[in-house]
């Protein structure tokens, strides 16, 4: 069986899903994740899915219990790369991903996490090009 690599930068881990999320590997991730976060110390998760061009409901409850799975263990998750026909089917299937932020890129979900969760709207003000 595949596995997703993940890598540490500094205090965040970073994991660029470029392989067909099957079920099985997407259980594996998420315990490789959880093993990583408590080995490391870690505060941050990036996952990266610009390579994935579908995610189906089983991979989206996946990624919303990594999110959960990582917040009890003092992480947040930050989803980035989201294709818009992969946001059109998560919200199709009414999931919400709870707990996870997302940004459009790596580098945005790096400035994000180094930002507190409710800065959010002030991490938009920053862009002096932003339309409010």
């Amino acid at each position: 069986m595949e596995r997703v690599p993940v890598l540490k930068i500094g205090d965040i881990l970073l994991v660029s899903i470029q392989i067909d999320m099957e079920d099985q590997v997407a259980l594996q991730l998420q315990e490789d994740l959880a093993d990583r976060i408590v080995a490391t110390g870690c505060h941050g998760v990036i996952i990266d899915i610009s390579a994935l061009d579908i995610v189906d409901s089983f991979v989206g409850r996946t990624l919303a219990t990594i999110a959960s799975i990582s917040r009890v263990l003092d992480a947040e998750t930050v989803v980035v790369g989201m294709r818009p026909a992969v946001a059109i089917t998560l919200v199709e299937l009414g999931l919400s991903l709870p707990g996870i932020r997302t940004a459009l890129n790596v580098e945005l979900g790096m400035e994000m996490l180094r930002r507190p969760p409710g800065d959010d709207l002030a991490f938009a003000d920053d862009d002096p090009a932003a339309v409010p």
